[in-house]
């Protein structure tokens, strides 16, 4: 009887504790981070570099953003990532990277297969065998305040072809153009995006070159749910903030789909 007496106080006591609020539960978000190196697992098998080959120039690689596998050879990056305009006099072509065998470095050729210039992504199609591809969310689906990560390639030149993982929450689904206080403050860049505006990802964590192009993906079931474009927004969002600010931005997933649907994908 003392022990039923004694767990029934104990209880009694955290109740106690708990409707006062000096007993904390149990951080909801434990589950979900938990989860993350096996989703980051997952997702790094779709992540590839973006950037051009030219076998007769001197650096022969330049990877220069991410990418990552919507289909068994197409892969979604963003479209400033991509050149206009390729030597092809030296046979410079588009080109996706991906750790290889022996701490070697892959290398596929690739061609644009199309772009939506509006929101700042390309489609491409790799040479080779297929890649495993990720699974795309909706945006309807993205909920404010959301457990989210993203995989990419940062700091290419100086860190390599190893991917990282980066955790964040979504923070806002806000304008692509942030509103200003009079007409002085409007920029080129801002009044087109106001001409035809579209909502963004904003996201609490930080992006480097090289993220460009990057998944972000849902935690808990690795749904992507946006790309990574903070040099493409911010020039309309934080015109006014000289000091990086610690926010990323990410392209949603719905404009992702609509591109692979121009191409004839899905």
């Amino acid at each position: 009887m003392p022990n039923a007496v004694q767990s029934s106080t104990r209880r009694t006591c955290q109740a106690c504790l708990l409707a006062a609020g000096l007993l904390a539960l149990p951080l909801a978000d434990g589950p979900a981070l938990a989860d993350l190196p096996a989703t980051a697992a997952q997702m790094k098998r779709s992540v590839v570099a973006v950037g051009t080959y030219m076998a007769v120039r001197q650096t022969q690689k330049q990877p220069r953003g991410t990418g990552f596998v919507v289909a068994p050879k197409h892969v979604v990056t963003n479209a400033h990532v991509v050149p206009r305009k390729l030597d092809e006099g030296r046979r410079e072509t588009v080109a996706v990277y991906r750790p290889g065998a022996d701490n070697r470095t892959e290398m596929r050729p690739a061609k644009l297969v199309a772009a939506d210039r509006e929101h700042d992504l390309a489609l491409l199609r790799f040479e080779g065998g297929a890649l495993p591809a990720v699974t795309l969310g909706r945006t309807a689906d993205i909920r404010e305040g959301q457990w989210a990560a993203f995989t990419g390639y940062p700091l290419l030149g100086a860190l390599g072809l190893y991917s990282a993982t980066h955790r964040a929450v979504v923070a806002a689904l806000a304008p692509i153009a942030a509103p200003v206080g009079s007409g002085r403050e409007l920029t080129p860049e801002m009044i087109k995006r106001l001409s035809a505006p579209f909502k963004i990802l904003q996201l609490d964590a930080t992006a480097y070159p090289g993220n460009s192009g990057s998944p972000v993906y849902d935690v808990d079931s690795g749904r992507v749910i946006g790309v990574i474009n903070s040099v493409y927004v911010k020039r309309t969002r934080e015109s006014a903030i000289k000091d990086p600010s610690g926010i990323s931005y990410a392209i949603p997933v719905d404009h992702v789909r609509a591109l692979m649907s121009k191409a004839g994908l899905r």
